[in-house]
């Protein structure tokens, strides 16, 4: 029985696009950053994540949401 016959009809979904997926933003700074230290071991890599997440603000964050379309405000 076909998609038809049942009921159904068959709907494509869009590409895939990082520009509108904030989190590929912030993946791409995070691991710029860990490159950049070159942790060689686990407890090294632990800590220079740990120092990295410390370099994202708030703001930022937001302008990555703003600029995927997504509405972005501060709560404060």
């Amino acid at each position: 029985m076909s998609h038809v016959a049942a009921g159904g009809r068959l709907l494509y979904l869009p590409a895939y696009s990082p520009e509108f997926n904030p989190i590929e933003r912030a993946f791409a700074k995070l691991k710029a950053l860990l490159r950049a230290e070159a942790a060689r071991t686990v407890p090294d890599l632990w800590n220079a994540i740990r120092e990295a997440f410390r370099r994202f603000t708030s703001a930022e964050c937001r302008s990555y949401l703003a600029a995927a379309g997504y509405a972005a405000y501060d709560s404060n």
